[in-house]
């Protein structure tokens, strides 16, 4: 339960990176078959592979959700759940609609324009996932941006959806849901079948199993990126011990295979965050969080908080919290999802409500981006146009670049423009 590991111990921090990357290897070694499979056999495979790893009859229930289950599970959620989708949503979509790249042009020089123009993604899959717990919150996070992107077809897709997920996806006017989940759902939607249609690109979070097939199909389908188990580093001088061990849990309660990590200069409060880590497990009973923080979580003690975020940076975390004393960092930290700033902004309430996009890079992926936006649906496409005053002006740098790289037919396309004038300088 949360190893205490001092910075000079290289090797442990080394294991916590490994971790990561291990358990996404393993798994795309286990998924090639099932991706090829799906390529070839479509819905023969997938109803086999449903019954085999969902336990479901897609014969009988059909691959999609009907209005009639959707109604139904208007009855089954709680009160008071149709009002809080209503409010994430609305804060969702703000955020979304300022993460739009824009339409620009610009006059590089006289007689040469250079603009770009946005055109959303035709298709896309949102992956949501199907496990121990009902995940609402993802089908806003991945829905919302692409409907404010303008695709046209935006799919839910999760292996028994929960009541609350199907409002959820209603709510937003999703028109398709599928009953598809893992490795073959990421495959079908790639590939195609007789009964799941291609799209251009697959977003959404997942195990091991679904961040590895989204790895192996991303030369031939969009992705967002590899999303597999959550993560949460928190980095902290002082503060609520009792506070910092709970975010470590709700991190931890994800999956056995979430990484929670507690980085701090002081070894007391690395002594008290232990503490209530393991005290607010067996009071909430928690017993994958306990197996979670005991294999890939710990609580790495450094010299200054300077240290800190040199690992940090090292980790590149999907999920940062900069606590009591740590919030300074901000300027030095280069490599995280997202990162919540201050004692009163817990990973929850980005998971759910503020406004921020949840789905986010893992197993270091965040030292190259961050997370899911609405810009993600849309292609910026250039545009140029140039008069012939404005080719005149380029064409000697053009000429230079073309003969220097033995293009010659570049260096004519744009020679012939001006032939008549070189015609009429002859005669």
């Amino acid at each position: 339960m949360l190893n205490i590991i001092r910075s000079s111990d290289t090797k442990s921090i080394a294991r916590l990176l490994r971790a990561r990357i291990s358990t996404l290897t393993e798994a795309e070694a286990a998924v090639r078959s099932i991706v090829e499979n799906v390529r070839r056999r479509g819905d023969v495979a997938l109803q086999q592979y449903a019954k085999r790893f969902d336990k479901l009859d897609l014969r009988a229930t059909g691959f999609t959700v009907s209005r009639e289950e959707i109604r139904r599970a208007y009855r089954q959620v709680s009160p008071g759940f149709v009002p809080a989708v209503r409010i994430a949503a609305t804060n969702i979509r703000k955020a979304a609609r300022r993460q739009l790249p824009r339409v620009w042009s610009c006059s590089t020089r006289p007689g040469v324009s250079v603009g770009q123009l946005l055109r959303p993604l035709e298709r896309v899959a949102c992956y949501v996932p199907g496990g121990r717990f009902p995940l609402p919150s993802t089908v806003l996070m991945s829905v919302i941006p692409a409907q404010e992107a303008g695709v046209r077809q935006v799919m839910v897709t999760s292996p028994r959806p929960a009541p609350a997920v199907l409002v959820a996806a209603d709510l937003l006017g999703v028109k398709k849901i599928y009953r598809l989940g893992g490795a073959h759902a990421v495959a079908a939607f790639a590939y195609g079948t007789e009964s799941v249609p291609r799209v251009e690109k697959i977003v959404g979070p997942g195990n091991r199993y679904v961040a590895a097939a989204k790895k192996v199909v991303a030369g031939d389908c969009g992705i967002d990126f590899i999303a597999g188990p959550s993560e949460l580093v928190v980095v902290g001088a002082r503060g609520n011990a009792e506070w910092i061990a709970a975010d470590l849990v709700a991190q931890a309660e994800h999956d056995p295979d979430a990484v929670a990590i507690f980085i701090t200069p002081s070894i007391r409060l690395a002594l008290q965050v232990q503490a209530a880590a393991r005290a607010i497990v067996e009071r909430l009973d928690l017993p994958v969080a306990g197996q979670s923080l005991a294999a890939q979580g710990g609580i790495i003690v450094t010299r200054n908080l300077k240290e800190a975020a040199e690992i940090v940076n090292r980790l590149a975390p999907e999920h940062l919290t900069l606590f009591e004393g740590a919030t300074s960092l901000l300027a030095q930290v280069q490599s995280a999802g997202s990162i919540f700033l201050g004692a009163y902004s817990p990973v929850a309430a980005g998971d759910y409500a503020s406004g921020a996009n949840h789905i986010l890079p893992t197993g270091g992926a965040a030292r190259v981006r961050g997370g899911l936006s609405a810009a993600d649906f849309v292609k910026s496409i250039s545009v140029q146009r140039l008069s012939s005053r404005g080719l005149a002006r380029l064409k000697k740098s053009i000429l230079t670049m073309a003969n220097t790289e033995g293009l010659k037919a570049h260096a004519y396309s744009v020679m012939t423009r001006f032939s008549e004038t070189l015609d009429r300088k002859k005669a």
